[in-house]
């Protein structure tokens, strides 16, 4: 038996009954932003030290909404899919019973699986009673207002290159491993020209990835990593843009690079963006 079938409904005491009241709003936040998020992540964002113990959380959520799917008489989608593990980008095998219960998810082929979760994936983002959900379980919307912490983040920003910032960029292009790529990535390129007339601080260019890397170094206060959540964001559409008009059959990722830790303020907007953070690299280690 699976978690996703021994898992009870949310309404419990267990501790992961408990941590699945938690998450179903986050889940719902991330829904409304049309993004998946990676079990690291929402653990992290939960407060567990082991993103493992995310499969009977999951598994909760599943079956509540199963239970008021059937006490609402039409599906509600299986959101716990846009839970997703970091190097497939699928979510767990345990997805599966609440998928494709007349077949073995584990048992199909890649991409079939990616087919399957693609369209799930439609109907999560689509969905337009999430409120009503969480109103049934009794449980209270994420309020996602980062007005203040963007209002900082905007305005002038003036002052070259430090030292630092050039030593962080140069260390993550003569080392792609430390953000998970393979030992055959070629070097990377530092200050890659884009058509909008940005720079991306690093670029490593592969025959299925585009890989974009912007950098933030430990002079850089919570304002300016917001900047780079944001310069993120921007660069992932650009970058698919340029695919797009290329015809390359790449898919296109930007993360952040921090020579410090990730401020827990800054969790929560880095979710809702979808936008990877790599902490605690710095050319001194």
């Amino acid at each position: 038996m699976t978690t996703a079938t021994i898992s009870e409904p949310i309404s419990g005491e267990k501790k992961y009954q408990i941590r699945a009241r938690a998450a179903l709003p986050l889940l719902v936040r991330q829904a409304k932003a049309g993004a998946s998020i990676f079990y690291c992540d929402l653990a992290e964002e939960l407060g567990m030290p082991n993103p493992r113990n995310l499969n009977y959380v999951l598994g909760s959520i599943g079956q509540s909404l199963e239970k008021l799917s059937k006490k609402w008489k039409y599906k509600i989608p299986p959101i716990q899919c846009l839970v997703v593990n970091k190097s497939t980008g699928l979510p767990g095998e345990g997805i599966g019973w609440f998928l494709v219960k007349q077949e073995e998810f584990s048992t199909l082929p890649l991409r079939r699986k990616r087919e399957i979760v693609q369209a799930e994936l439609h109907h999560i983002f689509s969905f337009p009673d999430w409120n009503d959900v969480l109103d049934a379980l009794e449980l209270e919307p994420v309020i996602s207002d980062f007005t203040l912490l963007v209002k900082k983040a905007t305005g002038a920003f003036g002052g070259g290159e430090s030292q630092q910032h050039k030593a962080l960029k140069e260390y993550v292009a003569q080392n792609p491993a430390l953000i998970g790529l393979g030992e055959r990535t070629p070097v990377g390129t530092t200050e890659y020209p884009l058509p909008s007339g940005d720079s991306l601080d690093v670029s490593f260019s592969g025959k299925k990835n585009w890989v974009a890397v912007e950098v933030k170094s430990s002079i850089s206060d919570e304002r300016d990593i917001v900047r780079g959540l944001f310069q993120c964001v921007k660069y992932r559409a650009i970058m698919e843009a340029v695919m797009l008009t290329e015809s390359r059959p790449q898919s296109a990722r930007a993360l952040l690079v921090l020579e410090s830790k990730l401020p827990a303020s800054l969790i929560p907007i880095k979710n809702l963006l979808g936008i990877e953070v790599v902490e605690d690299i710095s050319p001194q280690k």
